[in-house]
């Protein structure tokens, strides 16, 4: 039986207007300001026809020039990547120092917590309200995983306390300072960051109704765990589609405070609301290129073509689950409907592009076996049993998917003329766009979406996900 929204049904006409497409002049309007204040000078967003948007030069460029820095609207470090990585939350920077980002590490080791099943944690270790605690105190979510592969030899436990706690300093760690640790404003003990600013920026953007602390403005904390744990257990898209919904209300709220009555302030639903207001609320979103999930996901390999109806229906069905979980969660108004709902996370499913911090741990390590010969060696009488204790995934960078407003309008081209790529000094979040070749002003700045080495009949196939069909220079040659 097809599940009905009944907010899809009494809300038709608010619900349309927020999914109908953004007029040329709006979108153009909207892409000049955030260029403006993001000081983009040297790019112009455009109407693409058949392509809709695209990134133009608005400069002439040279080869490995920087073109652009794109700060995410919403993003989200992988759950499984938290354990290996400890960033903030909100620019995912690494934070702390060397020695609590390995000693924290080699402590969940200790712990047996590795991947399971489900992506979710598990652990082997008898002491389960030790390893609560430490996962909650630690920035480990409940979906966390040890990455570390092949033969490692385990430091004892009173040195991995020891750099834990700061009591045990590494030698030439000093040489890579990190940012120190700020709590979560709400005391949820999950989020941490790099500095006050980060922080009450996180909050007011969208953390403080999704934050499971004392001080949470969230309707049901208890419900809020429950949606946590469903997208853990399921698909961590949907903690990118809470952020963006969260990041809509608030803004709702705002305008609407400063637009309307006391009395009008506590309306509570979408009835009742100003239209206008939560068009403006909602336009970093509407911005975005969206279907809905359900019709825009890839099959999996696994999923026969014969079974694609039943697949799209049960994909329907987690969103549904996990949109009344998220309710509960947050709504003191019916902002949101399944369709629109679908349509936030059929935007990321389209345009999410991957969140990507070099490690400072790689870093130090590969500073260490640089050193000449004599430091090295007395360095590494110290640093080899780390190193060793880690294994080969030391070098794990901070992952997680986010959602770019000036990256997501650029094109593909199986021969780009420029490149999503971090610069040694490139240590946060936000997307860096790198020229491949000179590029004169006019022209369009390009990347790839898929490896460009592959066979023609392959790039064409994994476009295909993307709705499309290639027609770069390229292609067209291949093809004839």
């Amino acid at each position: 039986m097809e599940l009905i929204c009944p907010i899809d049904q009494r809300c038709s006409n608010q619900i349309a207007a927020l999914l109908r497409p953004p007029s040329p002049p709006l979108v153009q309007e909207y892409f000049e300001q955030l260029i403006s204040k993001r000081r983009c000078q040297g790019i112009k967003v455009k109407q693409n026809g058949e392509f809709g948007k695209g990134v133009f030069a608005d400069t002439d460029f040279e080869e490995e020039e920087l073109i652009f820095k794109d700060q995410m609207l919403v993003g989200a470090q992988h759950p499984s990547n938290k354990i290996d990585c400890l960033v903030c939350s909100y620019c995912f920077k690494f934070i702390g120092s060397i020695e609590q980002q390995i000693g924290r590490r080699l402590y969940l080791k200790t712990l047996g917590i590795r991947i399971s099943s489900h992506n979710g944690c598990e652990s082997n270790s008898s002491d389960e309200d030790e390893e609560n605690h430490f996962v909650q105190n630690n920035h480990i979510s409940e979906n966390g995983a040890s990455s570390s592969s092949g033969s490692t030899i385990p430091l004892p436990t009173a040195t991995v306390q020891s750099l834990m706690n700061g009591e045990f300093a590494l030698p030439y760690s000093n040489k890579f300072p990190l940012p120190s640790i700020i709590s979560c404003p709400g005391g949820c003990e999950e989020a941490f960051y790099c500095s006050k600013s980060c922080a009450e920026a996180d909050w007011e953007s969208s953390h403080c109704l999704l934050c499971t602390g004392e001080k949470s403005e969230c309707c049901s904390r208890k419900a809020l765990l429950k949606f946590i744990q469903h997208a853990n257990e399921t698909n961590d898209i949907f903690l990118l589609a809470a952020k963006a919904i969260s990041f809509t209300i608030l803004r709702y709220r705002m305008l609407k405070a400063s637009h309307l009555s006391e009395q009008e302030k506590t309306a509570s639903s979408i009835l009742g609301t100003d239209l206008s207001l939560l068009l403006e609320a909602w336009k970093p979103i509407l911005i975005g290129h969206k279907r809905r999930w359900w019709d825009c996901v890839s099959l999996p390999d696994d999923v026969d073509a014969s079974d694609e109806a039943t697949f799209r229906r049960e994909i329907r069905e987690l969103a549904f689950t996990s949109l009344q979980l998220l309710k509960e969660a947050i709504f003191d108004t019916e902002l949101f409907s399944l369709e629109i709902y679908g349509h936030i996370i059929g935007m990321f499913e389209l345009n999410n592009l991957d969140l990507v911090v070099a490690s400072p741990v790689e870093d130090y390590f590969l500073y260490i076996d640089d050193l000449p010969y004599p430091e090295k060696k007395e360095a590494e009488k110290i640093t080899q049993p780390c190193l060793d204790a880690i294994g080969e995934d030391y070098s794990i960078c901070c992952q997680g998917t986010a959602f770019f407003p000036l990256q997501s309008c650029m094109n593909h081209s199986c021969c780009p003329n420029a490149k999503a790529f971090k610069r040694e000094e490139d240590r946060d979040g936000q997307a860096t766009i790198i020229t491949l070749r000179p590029i004169c002003k006019g022209e369009e700045v390009t990347i790839s979406y898929i490896d460009e080495d592959l066979s023609f009949e392959e790039r064409q196939a994994l476009l295909a996900d993307y709705g499309f069909r290639c027609r770069c220079p390229k292609c067209l040659d291949e093809e004839t």
